[in-house]
């Protein structure tokens, strides 16, 4: 669907193709393909999976610093969201556990059946690496590489933290969503706009706990959680109000059979005077960039400087 440059500072341009994905219910995404480059030995193909409103142009330096560093890259938009937004944004009938059970599941055939890996690798921000266990494939993810995952789980957050994210998920965008027929998180700094039922199951799930679990139920045969074995590092930021260590628990004890290490970083311990929830991707803290490369190749997740 055609290629566009992604140029970096000191190095060869990559090109970022851009595709289109079907998923099973004939919903059709957007996004961007990179092909491994570089000279660095060859490695698993990665799906980086985004954040909740957040478009995929926000990864795509990171993406293709990746794939010069030996791994094919696929990242997308959900249904509702950036390039796979189609028509007015009130009539989209996607929900969070669609981003997960469907459009998910879609990315990660597509990408496998590109390159012709048995596997591949989820580099998921935020809601990109919480909802494993809706993937009836998750047996094909060779690791979960989940950059600031956690439930999201309020009762896990600082007090004045999670009266604020209580306020605006329960209370102002189901307000605003019967009045405008879409969550206008935006303008509350929530991301891009929702549809109304992600911004719905996004506030449900993070009062409840325990994240995707929640859209699964009493529907045993839909919920993957306790079969998942698939090994999962979890890095998040000292400084991030939602993926806390009592959120990162949350996150984890809904995976009791999957291998983990969790490392929390401190961002002075990398050079950095912030790092917080979204900041992981953009190259202006790039330093993060190595060692969320090395947790996709299964490394040490020891810090250097």
């Amino acid at each position: 669907m055609g290629a566009s440059p992604l140029p970096h500072p000191g190095a060869a341009t990559t090109e970022a193709e851009r595709v289109e994905i079907a998923c099973a219910d004939g919903q059709r995404l957007h996004g961007h393909f990179i092909e491994a480059a570089g000279d660095a030995a060859p490695g698993l193909p990665v799906l980086i999976s985004p954040a909740t409103g957040v478009r995929q142009h926000f990864y795509l330096r990171f993406a293709g610093w990746l794939a010069r560093r030996g791994h094919a890259v696929l990242v997308f938009d959900y249904r509702g969201i950036g390039l796979s937004r189609a028509g007015r944004l009130a009539d989209c009938r996607a929900s969070l556990a669609d981003w997960g059970r469907r459009d998910q599941v879609a990315a990660l055939d597509w990408l496998l059946a590109r390159t012709r890996a048995e596997q591949a690798v989820i580099v998921g921000h935020s809601a990109g690496g919480q909802m494993i266990g809706l993937l009836p494939n998750h047996g094909r993810v060779a690791r979960v590489v989940g950059v600031a995952v956690s439930t999201g789980w309020f009762g896990g957050m600082r007090l004045a933290f999670a009266l604020r994210a209580r306020f605006g998920l329960r209370l102002l965008m189901p307000v605003c969503s019967r009045l405008l027929g879409y969550a206008p998180t935006s303008k509350i700094g929530l991301g891009e706009d929702l549809p109304a039922r992600v911004a719905a199951d996004w506030g449900r799930w993070c009062a409840a706990g325990g994240y995707a679990t929640n859209a699964v139920r009493g529907r045993p045969a839909e919920d993957f959680h306790a079969q998942v074995r698939t090994p999962i590092d979890v890095l998040h930021a000292s400084d991030d109000d939602i993926a806390t260590p009592a959120t990162v628990a949350d996150l984890l004890r809904t995976l009791p059979a999957a291998p983990r290490r969790v490392l929390q970083v401190a961002p002075a311990s990398i050079g950095l005077g912030a790092l917080g929830h979204l900041d992981w991707f953009r190259p202006s803290h790039r330093a993060t960039w190595p060692l969320i490369a090395r947790a996709v190749r299964g490394e040490s997740l020891e810090l250097r400087r």
